[in-house]
């Protein structure tokens, strides 16, 4: 299965770093494939790193301007004009998607990515993982959501909320028929 996993490029403690390791190397010995951001630092290189240690393969892509932060040492890289662009390929070369901790580019990708699912644009299955509590109040608010009627599916049909890296691989593998 091919994984996009939108999450933050910034170095960060190991209360974040040491649950995208463990869904790393679950990733890799599962034999799936990585699809994210391209980038060779802080959280991202911590994930694309554990994916190629556990025999995962690497597909990036990044945008021209971050070109500095890019990984060398991918099975595929493709650069992408802008971020649209960039967003548009990581969907499409996906068969679901996992958000991981991050700030306004990853809150981004999410909210289009479900707003996509939303819209019945794609139907790839979308984990939250929720490490260390970092997504409660964005939770929260999706519930409220969906409690008044915001929202033309219910929650569980839009993400599933995965508090750790077993149980969202597990939910992504029984959602796309792997064994």
């Amino acid at each position: 299965m091919n994984i996009c996993v939108f999450l933050s490029a910034a170095d960060l403690d190991e209360r974040y770093t040491r649950p995208a390791r463990e869904f790393a190397e679950l990733l890799g010995k599962g034999g799936h494939t990585l699809v994210w951001g391209g980038s060779d630092v802080g959280l991202m290189k911590v994930v694309a790193d554990g994916v190629e240690e556990a025999g995962g393969r690497l597909v990036g892509v990044s945008v021209g301007f971050l070109g500095a932060s890019v990984r060398e040492r991918a099975d595929e890289m493709v650069i992408a004009e802008d971020l649209p662009e960039r967003k548009a390929l990581l969907l499409s070369k996906s068969d679901a998607v996992v958000i991981m901790v991050g700030g306004t580019g990853t809150l981004d990708e999410a909210t289009e990515i479900l707003e996509l699912k939303k819209h019945g644009l794609h139907d790839k299955p979308v984990v939250l993982l929720n490490t260390a509590g970092f997504y409660d109040g964005l939770k929260e608010q999706f519930v409220r959501m969906d409690r008044e009627g915001f929202l033309p599916l219910p929650l569980t049909e839009l993400v599933f909320f995965a508090e750790e890296a077993v149980g969202a691989l597990a939910y992504l593998e029984e959602s796309v028929g792997v064994r």
